[in-house]
């Protein structure tokens, strides 16, 4: 027992110094470059219109589509970043009581277990009194669909802001207050963003049984993010001869197209995360237990490490053996702090099964269902009132429930006795959420 407290006790000092505190440089402020085409200037600002070699009433025309930009980019922009943010922070973790598992009779151990555990599930078996579970797990994925679009090809549109140009007066002025008048302020700007984000998750976790019905445990991931972006703007002109919104030129021969590309990187500490589990109930083939865990915003959500918020989630487990075949059931609520983030109900079913001496096959339908309307908000459709009636859609995300549905498949391999390699795939069932095609973990635990 004191050889195990002295390991714990020493594993902390050694790990927490090399998980590199050092951020990469604000990626959220990254993706916001993508709306910028000119050093030192203000999203969709145009700088061909402002140009001061243009008569005054032409340069007021540079301005007039940072109010929609203002809008969405802020909507659209919170809301990818702080999926993206939320979805990094909230990647499963692994179970906190894999291998075997034992309880002491007559100061000896006696297995309670014959697989090693599911990977992405809960089992209600604890380790044992003095018994630990260390680990450290590889995550990897990239990102590629938001709600079902394509991460890659998202597509936006820009309107002119409502102007009352001077001169309105007597009837006019009632038109002119109109969206659609003047005919330029149909103009608008469509807009494609390109987004590629690969996130590399490296988790390392212990568990220590406190009794034979109680163990508490830590999870500390390190985040690495790389982001690659790139946008295409084009201004689309309703009518005229004589363009007044135009990126560079001049209004006889105006740019009405402009891109921009941008890539960054960071690497740091993620949202560490406290975990307890107690075995409640037990008969000779069913055990029943509850888990509570914390995840703390230790990690940086400017830069997509974290989440930038506190999340809570308690689980009911129920678990069963059949001989070698193992089934579970996890089933709970997720509490988040976000201001920006929904609460979800989460539940899991699946199982484990020993399919030789040292290999478990082990699957599971991982769930989270949001609560309530989502709090993700995108910017609203935009009505013309002239020269027609009209609704412009300003961008292809839709807005659905941010219901999020994987697969979960893998195997825990044995080697050696008290080593066992973790291999698993995540994949969606649905395309609720921020989403990537595939994550894979591989990982390695010694239970001892």
């Amino acid at each position: 027992m004191r050889t195990k407290l002295l390991l714990i006790g020493c594993l902390f000092p050694i790990a927490i110094p090399s998980l590199g505190f050092a951020q990469g440089g604000g990626l959220r402020e990254k993706i916001s470059e993508l709306f910028i085409f000119g050093s030192g200037q203000e999203p969709l600002f145009l700088a061909g219109s402002a140009s001061p070699t243009n008569p005054v009433s032409l340069q007021a025309h540079g301005s007039h589509f940072i109010p929609a930009s203002a809008a969405t980019n802020a909507s659209v922009i919170s809301f990818i970043t702080d999926a993206i943010s939320g979805s990094v922070a909230n990647l499963p973790i692994g179970s906190t009581s894999g291998g075997e598992t034992f309880r002491f009779v007559a100061g000896l151990p006696v297995p309670t277990s014959t697989s090693s555990g599911p990977i992405f599930a809960e089992r209600a078996k604890t380790l044992g009194r003095g018994r630990v579970l260390a680990g450290v797990s590889r995550s990897g994925f990239r990102f590629s669909t938001l709600r079902g679009a394509d991460m890659r090809n998202i597509n936006l549109t820009f309107t002119h802001q409502n102007v009352d140009f001077p001169g309105c007066s007597g009837t006019f002025a009632d038109n002119c207050a109109k969206m659609g008048v003047p005919v330029l302020e149909n103009d608008v700007i469509n807009f494609r963003l390109s987004i590629d984000l690969d996130v590399r998750v490296t988790s390392t976790y212990l568990t220590y049984g406190l009794t034979d019905r109680f163990d508490v445990g830590v999870v500390i991931p390190v985040v690495q993010t790389q982001f690659r972006g790139s946008s295409q703007a084009d201004i689309v002109p309703f009518g005229g001869t004589m363009a007044a919104h135009y990126f560079s030129g001049t209004s006889a021969d105006p740019v009405l197209s402009a891109s921009r590309q941008t890539e960054g990187s960071a690497t740091g500490l993620g949202d560490v995360a406290l975990r307890m589990k107690g075995n409640v109930r037990e008969t000779q083939t069913t055990r029943f237990a509850l888990l509570l865990d914390a995840r703390f915003p230790t990690g940086s959500s400017k830069d997509e490490l974290g989440s930038g918020s506190f999340a809570a989630r308690g689980l009911a487990i129920l678990s069963s053996r059949y001989g070698d075949f193992s089934p579970h059931a996890n089933v709970g609520y997720l509490f988040r702090a976000g201001k920006r983030q929904n609460d979800a109900v989460v539940g899991t079913v699946g199982f484990d099964h020993r399919m030789a001496e040292r290999v478990t096959m082990a699957a599971d339908l991982v769930s989270e269902l949001q609560v309530g309307d989502s709090k993700l908000n995108l910017p609203q459709p935009v009505h013309y009132n002239a020269p027609f009636n009209r609704t412009v859609q300003v961008t292809d995300i839709p807005d659905t429930r941010d219901d999020i549905v994987n697969g979960s498949f893998g195997f825990k391999l044995v080697p050696t006795r008290n080593v066992t390699v973790v291999l698993n795939t995540l994949f969606p069932l649905n395309r609720g959420g921020l989403r990537a095609d595939l994550i894979y973990t591989a990982g390695i635990e010694y239970n001892f």
